[in-house]
């Protein structure tokens, strides 16, 4: 990002630009797909970690729960999650179906083909040295 883009010097226009840039990137791959990059990442939290409260997912992506309950809307109209009882009568579990799994498949190959392109124009190693970055920016500050 040059200083023209952020010539405030503000590290939340600069990182917000950063991540709509990237984002715009993965949508396109994943545009084929009918998935966001949000949406995207939803599905694959619940592969990786199984059925989660909608506060539990929601806080691992650093996302409010009103926020969170927008971007499942169309994940389950689509059938690929769904919205279970949880453990007690206020708990909401998100479960991701069959349908989910298989649009994820196909995703990921969309998505690898993103990665791949960021990683070849930015670099695999300072990608890799950014993801450690920002994954330390997310947990310590608050």
């Amino acid at each position: 990002m040059t200083n023209a883009q952020n010539d405030i010097g503000c590290n939340c226009l600069a990182l917000r630009q950063a991540a709509r840039h990237i984002s715009q990137l993965y949508d396109a791959h994943l545009s084929s797909t009918g998935l966001r990059t949000t949406q995207f990442s939803i599905l694959m939290k619940l592969r990786k970690g199984g059925p989660q409260p909608i506060s539990v997912l929601a806080k691992s992506m650093v996302m409010d729960r009103t926020t969170m309950g927008r971007a499942i809307g169309p994940l389950e109209r689509d059938g690929l999650l769904k919205v279970e009882a949880g453990e007690d009568a206020r708990t909401r579990n998100l479960v991701l179906t069959a349908a989910g799994r298989t649009r994820l498949k196909k995703a990921e190959r969309k998505w690898a083909e993103a990665q791949t392109k960021f990683e070849s124009s930015f670099g695999a190693a300072q990608a890799a040295e950014l993801r450690e970055t920002l994954n330390r920016l997310v947990t310590t500050t608050s």
